[in-house]
């Protein structure tokens, strides 16, 4: 267990709290929650990479913390009428999607690649909108829609490189 591994962990406790906090009817705290796991995932990433400290568990643990707090962000955001179930929807199915395809590569002793700009941007998309649609501007929906369609070319960069890694990992004998 390293520092940025102990922030990541940080984020999988945030998201319980997140949810209670959002369910007892305290939006704006639970947004100020919702950006204390995003600085968290921007620190452990930078103190990673600087210090040489990158692991296989942070490289699976790290998106996962991610996409369980999007997750979590999107599903109460649609319970309590900020966005529409068919906009939370394609984000759950994505996220869900990466989630268990990350597991089953693993446990197929398949590799996964670290998440790249592509995917790193993506999430501050999201971010964004949750600020968009939480402080309710007139755009926040529309935001979110280019977020998802940005979020599943990323996603399909992504499995390219998987596949790529994989076919180049089977080639060479490994």
């Amino acid at each position: 267990m390293n520092v940025p591994n102990l922030l990541t962990m940080i984020r999988f406790i945030l998201i319980p709290i997140y949810a209670a906090v959002f369910a007892a009817g305290h939006v704006m705290w639970a947004f100020v929650i919702v950006l204390a796991a995003g600085l968290t995932d921007i620190l452990d990433g930078y103190i990673a990479r600087s210090r040489g400290l990158v692991t296989r568990m942070g490289e699976m643990l790290d998106p996962l913390a991610d996409k369980l707090m999007l997750i979590t962000v999107i599903i109460s955001l649609m319970v309590a009428g900020y966005i529409p179930w068919f906009a939370a929807v394609p984000i759950f199915v994505r996220d869900a999607g990466m989630i268990i395809g990350s597991a089953v590569f693993h446990f197929r002793g398949k590799r996964t690649v670290p998440a790249n700009a592509m995917g790193k941007l993506t999430t501050v998309l999201y971010y964004l909108a949750v600020l968009f649609i939480v402080f309710r501007f007139d755009f926040a929906i529309t935001w979110l829609w280019f977020v998802i369609a940005f979020s599943f070319i990323t996603t399909f960069v992504y499995l390219f490189k998987v596949q790529k890694v994989n076919r180049q990992t089977q080639e060479s004998g490994m």
